[in-house]
C-alpha cells in the first residue's frame, strides 16, 4: 500500500513540476491529465482530493505567486508585463484580481507590500506543495564538509516573521545598489531562532551576502547601521542539499536534528543552523530552486 501511495504521489508531483516549468503555457486539463497518466474524466477530482484545491485554482495561485515575487523583488519588469505573464490580457483585469486576493493594487504592493494577507492567500497553495509531497531524506543525502570562513554583509530581521518580506525587499534593493549580484556574491540565511517561536516578536534571522568589500548604506530606505559586517565561521558542517520549493526548509532541518544528528555520533558546534541559497525563485521555477542547509559540527 505504501509503495502504491508513493507512486501515486510521484505522478501528481510530475504535474506540479510540469506546471512550474510551463506557467506561461495553456495548461489545459487534457495536457495535465496526460502528464499524470490519468483519465481526464477523473484527474480533476483526483487533483482536488490530493491537494485540497482544484487544478485551475492551483495554476492561478502559482501564476499569482510568481507575479507577486516579481512585483516585490524585481523592479525592472513593468506591472503590465507581469500581469500578462500571469495570464491577464488587460492591466485592469490583473489589478482587480490582485486587489481582490491581496487587498492591494499591484502598484501599491510593489511600493509597500502588506505580507499578512499575502501569506493567508497562499496558505492552501503552500499546503498543497509541502504537506502531501514532503521529500524523505536519508543519511546518503548528508555530507560532511570543511567549509572556509566567509566574510558577509548582514541585514538582521528581528520580529514577526510576517514582516520578513519587507526586510528581504530592502536587502535586495541594498545589494543591487551595492553591485552584489547573487551570481557572484553568495546568499546566506542564518537562523537565530525557531521558525515559529512562541512569540512572533522573538523570531530572528540574518540575511547575508558574501563579500569582503567595505559596507555602506545606500538609498533612502537603508538606515545607517542597518547593514553590518560579520562572518560565517569556517569548520566542519553537515550539509543537506534541498532541491525545489526552498521557501520552507523546516522539514530538512527537522531531519538533520531529529534523525541524522543523534545517529551520527556528532555534536553541534556553537553557531546557528544556516543555509546558502544557490538558485532562487523567481529566477528559476520553484521546483528548480536549490538551497544547502549547514549544521555546524565540532
Amino acid at each position: 500500500m505504501k509503495a502504491a501511495l508513493q507512486a501515486y504521489h510521484a505522478r501528481m508531483q510530475r504535474v506540479l513540476e510540469y506546471i512550474d516549468r510551463r506557467l506561461d503555457d495553456d495548461l489545459d486539463l487534457d495536457t495535465l491529465s496526460s502528464v499524470a497518466a490519468y483519465s481526464k474524466y477523473h484527474f480533476h477530482r483526483q487533483f482536488t482530493a490530493t491537494f485540497g484545491l482544484s487544478v485551475h485554482r492551483y495554476i492561478k495561485l502559482a501564476r499569482m505567486k510568481r507575479a507577486s515575487y516579481r512585483l516585490a523583488y524585481r523592479d525592472a519588469t513593468s506591472v503590465t508585463d507581469i500581469g500578462m505573464d500571469a495570464g491577464y490580457t488587460a492591466p485592469d483585469a490583473f489589478a482587480r484580481a490582485f486587489r481582490q486576493r491581496f487587498g492591494q493594487s499591484p502598484s501599491s504592493f510593489r511600493k509597500s507590500p502588506d505580507w499578512e494577507p499575502w501569506l493567508a492567500a497562499f496558505g492552501p497553495f503552500d499546503n498543497a506543495r509541502s504537506k502531501l509531497m514532503q521529500k524523505t531524506y536519508t543519511t546518503d543525502d548528508v555530507t560532511i564538509r570543511d567549509v572556509p570562513t566567509t566574510p558577509v554583509a548582514i541585514m538582521e530581521h528581528r520580529g514577526d516573521p510576517a514582516t520578513l518580506g519587507a526586510t528581504i525587499q530592502r536587502f535586495i534593493a541594498w545589494r543591487q545598489a551595492a553591485g552584489l549580484h547573487p551570481s557572484t556574491s553568495p546568499t546566506f540565511n542564518v537562523w537565530r531562532s525557531e521558525r515559529r517561536p512562541a512569540s512572533p516578536a522573538d523570531y530572528s534571522v540574518d540575511l547575508c551576502v558574501g563579500t569582503d568589500q567595505p559596507i555602506k548604506a545606500n538609498g533612502e530606505e537603508i538606515k545607517t547601521g542597518e547593514i553590518k559586517t560579520g562572518e560565517i565561521p569556517g569548520g566542519r558542517c553537515a550539509v543537506l542539499r534541498v532541491v525545489g520549493h526552498t521557501d520552507n526548509l523546516e522539514p530538512a532541518a527537522l531531519y538533520l536534528y531529529r534523525d541524522w544528528l543523534p545517529a551520527s555520533g556528532e555534536e553541534a558546534r556553537d553557531f546557528p543552523l544556516y543555509c546558502q541559497r544557490l538558485s532562487l525563485f523567481p529566477e528559476v521555477a520553484e521546483h528548480e530552486a536549490v538551497a544547502e542547509l549547514f549544521l555546524p559540527l565540532k
